[in-house]
């Protein structure tokens, strides 16, 4: 796949001809430099914008081509998305925040409820479901965020950047949530991080320098804790960017 803006001498390449498969039920993990094109790799394929040659495949189809009811279909049903800033609407509660992707599909009612009620006693939030954002926590806004993102029962969840806002404790939370919810509920998660902490919790990752693949790490699950995953995964950010201050 490729993605460019602009013509002629103000075109700029995101994205050069990257290829790569996305496993189910893993928690992959996007890595790079600011301006390397991961940014731009899950805002296409969250259908946010379209890529100018090649294809994005789910379960046989290429969501590139979709339009009208295929990409509300898509946008509604097969993909949620986890913002850095949480993007909650200030006016609504947290469960009417959560139930929102719900709603926009006709489903409402006890089936809706009985959803929230599990997703929200796995991400701890339970407490809050009737607050409005200006009552929460940051780390208790992007716990509500991420169920509003997992509420639809997703094929994959696109986090970008979700632990940016948030400090060192909320963000072991919900990267400690989120790993539970992908190892539990065999939920596919793809997220896009600077943090070698948050990256250290998924089970492969994969570098991009330039709009290019540059590297790939695989975690031996069964063997490799975290923290050895992490003093790997800083290495190889030290090789892209000329140390993790520039990546950081």
């Amino acid at each position: 796949m490729t993605k460019s803006y602009g013509k002629g001498s103000t075109k700029t390449e995101a994205l050069r001809g990257i290829s790569f498969d996305v496993l189910e039920g893993e928690f992959l993990g996007i890595m790079g430099v600011s301006g390397s094109g991961k940014t731009t790799l899950l805002n296409c394929i969250a259908t946010m914008i379209k890529p100018s040659s090649g294809k994005i495949i789910l379960h046989g189809k290429d969501i590139s081509t979709f339009n009208g009811t295929q990409l509300a279909n898509y946008r509604g049903k097969e993909i949620g998305y986890l913002f850095q800033e949480f993007e909650l609407l200030d006016n609504l509660t947290a469960r009417e925040n959560i139930t929102l992707p719900l709603a926009l599909h006709g489903i409402t009612g006890e089936n809706a409820e009985n959803n929230i009620q599990q997703i929200a006693a796995k991400l701890d939030i339970t407490d809050v479901l009737d607050k409005f954002p200006s009552q929460m926590s940051g780390g208790q806004k992007q716990r509500v965020a991420a169920a509003r993102a997992l509420i639809s029962d997703p094929s994959i969840v696109l986090a970008d950047e979700p632990t940016g806002a948030l400090d060192s404790k909320n963000s072991k939370n919900l990267m400690d949530k989120l790993s539970s919810i992908n190892s539990e509920q065999h939920k596919t998660i793809m997220m896009v991080t600077h943090d070698a902490n948050a990256a250290s919790y998924c089970s492969r990752i994969l570098f991009i320098q330039d709009g290019r693949l540059f590297h790939e790490l695989r975690r031996n699950m069964a063997a490799e804790i975290p923290a050895f995953f992490y003093e790997r995964i800083v290495t190889v950010m030290a090789q892209l960017g000329g140390g993790s201050a520039n990546v950081l």
